[in-house]
């Protein structure tokens, strides 16, 4: 299921690079086209603002992680044992590492589409 996620978040990207692509492509007036590339730029300089934030966000969580993990060290130790919160922390570091990746795949994705935007702009 993971890699179900990971394979439907790079499609999506890439179906977004495609798209974006093909109408810079066929638009032959150059302001049209310069027009359509600054909203797509201003439109990916959004999704990256999140992206980066959420990297901000996946942090707190590990230092949560990292806080968590030796909470449940000092119960352990007093002989109380709760296999259910060590699986809890385990299912939440999956789960970020995973998010970590799928920003990481939105990042690499819009970078080519800024580059893409870029030299349709330029390129005259």
């Amino acid at each position: 299921m993971r890699f179900l996620s990971f394979a439907y978040r790079f499609l999506t990207n890439f179906g977004f690079l495609a798209t974006v692509y093909l109408s810079l492509s066929y638009i032959e007036k150059y302001n049209n086209r310069a027009i359509l590339a600054i909203a797509v730029l201003i439109y990916a300089g959004m999704r990256a603002a999140s992206a980066l934030r959420s990297f901000y966000f996946f942090q707190r969580i590990e230092r949560l992680e990292i806080e968590s993990r030796r909470v449940i060290a000092l119960v352990t130790q007093g002989g109380a044992q709760s296999p259910i919160k060590t699986k809890t922390v385990a299912d939440v570091t999956l789960l970020r590492r995973d998010g970590e990746i799928k920003s990481y795949i939105d990042l690499f994705f819009l970078a080519a589409v800024v580059l893409l935007c870029v030299a349709k702009i330029v390129n005259d």
